[in-house]
């Protein structure tokens, strides 16, 4: 059953894997949807660099206490700033589900990586 956890970590992890691929791609476009948010484009190579780096960090399980906990408040953050418009249930479904990933961060932060981790090599 130790094998679901890093299984768990991968599947939490994919999400902002993708989008942060997707980000170096669309990197015009994103700047423009953060700037219509008040975000400044100058955070997008930030944004880039957590989504890539610390799922990555997650999936071998090296320092995963460290990168779900920032994951965790990256994906708070990205609710409060980009999914508040309740008004559309798109938006409060976008909001939940950020949410909802913290909250399997959390999980993973506390419990820590697992047997197939690097973390569990170094203890």
């Amino acid at each position: 059953m130790q094998i679901l956890e890093l299984i768990g970590r991968i599947f939490i992890s994919l999400i902002f894997l993708i989008a942060g691929f997707g980000k170096i791609f669309n990197y015009e476009e994103t700047i423009g949807y953060m700037e219509s948010f008040g975000v400044p484009g100058y955070l997008l190579v930030p944004a880039i660099i957590i989504e890539i780096l610390f799922p990555l960090l997650l999936i071998i399980g090296y320092k995963t206490k460290l990168a779900s906990i920032i994951l965790s408040l990256f994906a708070i953050l990205l609710a409060i700033i980009f999914h508040t418009d309740f008004s559309n249930q798109m938006q409060l479904m976008s909001f939940l589900k950020n949410f909802a990933i913290a909250g399997g961060f959390l999980i993973i932060f506390v419990r820590g990586a697992g047997k197939y981790s690097i973390d569990q090599r170094f203890n």
